[in-house]
């Protein structure tokens, strides 16, 4: 049974992993989700001793099913590897009474890297597999780590190019400096007069101008995204929750089954909503909480119901 894709504005609207990974937005400028979530049997007393790239396999294989076993095997590998400085990729760490998952072990000391890395193979793939042979040009918004995260993972892959927008100001200087040094032939960086949520908007609009897109087809190159709104990036990252839950029943702090919470550092709510795709796959969770920092449009939104896209943006130290 094939898992299809359908966007959050038009169910009619399906394609299949592949094709979804490829479009990045679906063409009415939804998102594309899961029809219905795969089965997957989650026995934590077989999966403690797995290791975190047999974990991917596993979340890979139900979610994006139109690939072969073999094909994301060979993915998992190239892009869970030497690239990471842990060869556990994503370490549990007990602090007290609680465990952080480190997810900073990738090449660009971001958690972004976690998914990135795997991102550009994807594509790659499901260019081959839908017989595309355009160059695909990933647009990517950035507030400082997805930039950095999507150019390195990118960089110099055959039949891409990747251009990346930050908001001038609006990262750190450490973060502006790694974007503007990356090498490779096939990556762009523009700074923008704005904030991330305005670069965010901006990429979609372009997403979204069906005279620019046929004005590419026409040069054979067509539009994709490294953003969380891409479920290319966003289910790699199912895969270090379940890792993590592995990890607790492994050493013993929980038995399979007793539920946990976790709290995720939230900016576009990807992370988090990775972690309710676990949730929805049978991973044991009683509370996802969502952190945010000043900028907590999210927080408002949960609370009152009201969404306000033109309240004042915050420059914060914070993720």
């Amino acid at each position: 049974m094939v898992t299809f894709y359908q966007s959050t504005r038009d169910k009619s609207n399906k394609k299949t992993a592949s094709q979804a990974i490829l479009q990045g937005l679906a063409e009415d400028g939804g998102l594309f989700v899961p029809v219905d979530f795969p089965k997957v049997d989650l026995d934590f007393e077989k999966l403690k001793n797995a290791s975190y790239q047999e974990i991917a396999e596993l979340v890979l294989k139900a979610f994006f099913d139109d690939f072969s076993a073999d094909e994301i095997k060979s993915m998992v590998t190239k892009a869970y590897g030497e690239k990471f400085d842990s060869p556990e990729i994503a370490p549990l760490k007990r602090l007290g009474n609680h465990y952080i998952l480190e997810l900073f072990h990738g090449e660009t000391i971001a958690f972004k890297d976690m998914a990135l890395s795997i991102l550009p193979h994807l594509m790659t793939q499901a260019a081959k597999k839908n017989g595309v042979t355009n160059e695909i040009v990933i647009l990517t918004a950035t507030s400082g780590d997805t930039g950095k995260a999507a150019m390195a993972g990118f960089a110099d892959v055959p039949q891409t190019k990747i251009i990346v927008f930050y908001p001038k100001g609006g990262v750190s200087h450490i973060q502006e400096q790694q974007m503007l040094t990356q090498k490779g032939a096939n990556v762009h960086v523009v700074g923008i007069d704005g904030n991330f949520d305005q670069a965010q908007t901006a990429v979609k609009e372009i997403f979204n101008n069906k005279v620019l897109h046929d004005q590419l087809l026409k040069n054979n190159k067509q539009f994709s995204s490294a953003n969380s709104m891409n479920i290319g990036r966003l289910i790699p990252q199912v895969a270090y929750y379940i890792y993590a839950y592995a990890q607790l029943v492994k050493t013993g702090q929980i038995t399979d089954g007793e539920k946990i919470n976790f709290s995720v550092p939230t900016g576009n709510f990807g992370n988090i909503l990775a972690a309710y795709y676990a949730k929805k796959l049978g991973l044991p969770v009683h509370q996802l909480i969502c952190a945010s920092n000043k900028n907590n449009v999210l927080t408002d939104f949960f609370k009152t119901g009201l969404y306000d896209k033109n309240r004042e943006f915050y420059v914060t130290s914070s993720p």
